[in-house]
């Protein structure tokens, strides 16, 4: 049996500490043995939604195979004992995971362990975070990295992305499937996707025609979708549904649709399918397609 220990900061956010704990609260019932241990130096940490959660001062005894969750909190905030960051160091030192969802990943820069390391936190803060960590390789726009056991997450929702990670590095993709499918989860996203996704991305507009569009080729993006037929479904021409859609999205409707399909075949392809059966369900030609539209995404801006 493996051990979970959250440590909790004051003002820390449930969400950071809930989706997580239900992961591997979840994995357990699924016949993963784990065992959620929580910690605060003065025995409670209050939520900053409210609550006030109760959790216990000493550390338990660790082995490699446990983890180290640090939840993110809403600063400013105390930072962590000097005690409590060597737990952080000793843990990992002897071989175990330690991870930071969201702020969280400032208490393991004050530990040293983002020292010369990749890592990630959530979009608004990751300026702050590169400037009180300057040696940590700091990861603009990714939902969660994972460097020599130090893993780091954008938060928020994202924490129950890089939970399921950690329970697929241990038990494998179908464990993984089993927890998302049990909590309700639609999609188990890679650690390297954007952090806002093309449904919220392009949607900050004000334009109802666009966002019927949207709505279209959202339902339908695995389909052959033609101009003709955007423009039937919204009574303009061809040439007003691409002027329209570009002037609120800065995208073409194909090029949206396109994002839609590989954001899903992101996910297809990280919870074990082949690039073969990822570039068919999401409606692309073939796996060819799918390769060099992702190595386009990939590549860095100007090349």
């Amino acid at each position: 049996m493996s051990r979970v220990v959250f440590l909790l900061i004051p003002r820390v956010h449930l969400l950071d500490v809930a989706g997580p704990a239900q992961v591997f609260s979840t994995a357990d019932d699924l016949g993963h043995p784990y065992t959620l241990t929580y910690v605060a130096e003065d025995g409670e940490a209050a939520a900053v939604q409210g609550l006030v959660l109760r959790a216990e001062t000493a550390w338990p005894p660790l082995a490699p195979d446990d983890l180290i969750i640090v939840p993110g909190w809403r600063g400013p905030t105390r930072p962590a004992s000097t005690a409590t960051l060597r737990h952080l160091r000793d843990h990992h030192a002897s071989g175990g995971t330690v991870a930071g969802v969201c702020a969280g990943a400032d208490a393991l820069g004050r530990a040293g362990l983002l020292d010369g390391r990749r890592c990630t936190t959530h979009h608004t803060v990751q300026d702050e975070l590169a400037r009180l960590h300057p040696r940590a390789e700091v990861v603009r726009d990714a939902l969660y990295i994972e460097d020599d056991r130090i893993v780091t997450s954008a938060g928020v929702a994202s924490g129950i992305d890089v939970a399921l990670h950690l329970v697929t590095t241990r038990h494998g993709p179908r464990a993984a499937g089993q927890v998302a499918r049990a909590m309700l989860v639609h999609l188990h996203r890679g650690g390297t996707a954007e952090q806002i996704s093309p449904l919220f991305r392009w949607r900050s507009h004000a334009d109802e025609t666009v966002h019927r569009l949207q709505d279209l080729i959202e339902t339908r993006f695995t389909e052959r979708l033609p101009l003709s037929l955007l423009a039937e479904a919204t009574s303009c021409s061809e040439r007003t549904v691409t002027r329209l859609f570009s002037r609120a999205t800065g995208l073409t409707p194909l090029a949206y649709q396109t994002a839609l399909r590989l954001e899903r075949a992101e996910h297809l392809l990280g919870t074990g399918a082949t690039a073969e059966v990822a570039a068919r369900e999401v409606g692309f030609e073939d796996a060819r397609t799918l390769r060099r539209l992702r190595a386009r995404a990939a590549a860095p801006a100007g090349r």
